[in-house]
């Protein structure tokens, strides 16, 4: 009964990361104009961003890569929409979790008016009946769902509950994009504002680069190499371009041999040999190769 009365006009707010949380966790952006990248579908009068700022969300699925800004833009969405935010996983929730959430925000929504969005992550890895369960109050608008997924929903979400949401592909991250986002947490309070940093402009270029598109990737490495690096005589730490290669890894090659990759790289490797050029051959069957 707490929650249906004591929380059901309490406004929406962003999680406080803690203080020892990762940079990238402490970096989430708060508001739209925090958010880097997807200008494609959050750029000035894109729909989902005429979405947000009208309060007109539905139910929405968010797929992309890791570290693309999933969850975050889900969070943002509950708070620019004054939605109570409620978050399930799909690895660790089950149908009985499913129903008190969807039980909780449509008391909330009878005795106060208040919304609920319950974000799911890696939703696809929810079997049909878990799914199945979401229909009902999806469809009255007792809850908007919001789930994330770095696979294809139409191949790994069930058909009824995709045509009763909006889907939207989410991209990497440009590396304009990372490097803006690395400068931020240079100088953010929640980020290294504290630790007197000198970084080379190659040294970022090098992380926004190797991080192929991932903020949470190229965030935590940049934390990484400063945190582990001595500071000089002068008490400042120089985060140079050698650190920045030892901090980060190449990002592993994206490939399941069953779903898209495969057959997106089979279709650029026939259409290559069919367009008579021999890089683009050589490359992706040494991606195919690579990835086993």
């Amino acid at each position: 009964m707490s929650d249906l009365f004591a929380e059901a006009n309490e406004p929406a707010a962003l999680p406080v990361a803690q203080s020892n949380a990762p940079l990238a966790e402490r970096m989430r952006p708060r508001n739209l104009d925090e958010y880097a990248g997807q200008g494609h579908i959050l750029g000035p009068g894109k729909l989902l961003r005429r979405a947000i700022e009208a309060d007109r969300i539905s139910s929405i699925l968010l797929f992309g890569p890791p570290g693309t800004g999933k969850t975050t833009l889900a969070q943002i969405i509950a708070l620019s929409t004054e939605s109570r935010f409620e978050r399930l996983s799909g690895v660790e929730s089950n149908v009985a979790d499913i129903r008190r959430v969807i039980a909780t925000a449509s008391n909330r929504l009878k005795n106060s008016g208040a919304k609920t969005i319950l974000f799911i992550d890696e939703i696809h890895r929810f079997n049909k009946a878990q799914q199945d369960v979401l229909l009902p109050d999806v469809e009255n608008g007792n809850i908007r769902l919001i789930g994330a997924t770095t696979h294809n929903p139409f191949f790994y979400i069930n058909s009824p509950l995709v045509s009763r949401s909006q889907v939207f592909q989410l991209e990497p991250l440009t590396p304009a994009d990372l490097q803006a986002l690395l400068r931020r947490a240079l100088n953010d309070e929640r980020g290294l504002a504290h630790i007197p940093v000198d970084a080379t402009d190659e040294a970022l270029a090098h992380l926004a680069t190797v991080a192929d598109g991932d903020a949470r990737k190229c965030l935590n490495a940049l934390e990484l190499g400063i945190l582990t690096t001595p500071p000089g005589p002068d008490g400042r730490v120089s985060f140079t371009k050698p650190v920045a290669e030892e901090s980060i890894q190449r990002k592993a090659v994206v490939y399941n041999g069953d779903g898209d990759q495969h057959y997106d790289t089979i279709s650029a490797f026939i259409k290559s040999m069919r367009g008579s050029d021999p890089d683009a051959v050589i490359y992706w069957l040494a991606k195919m190769l690579y990835a086993g």
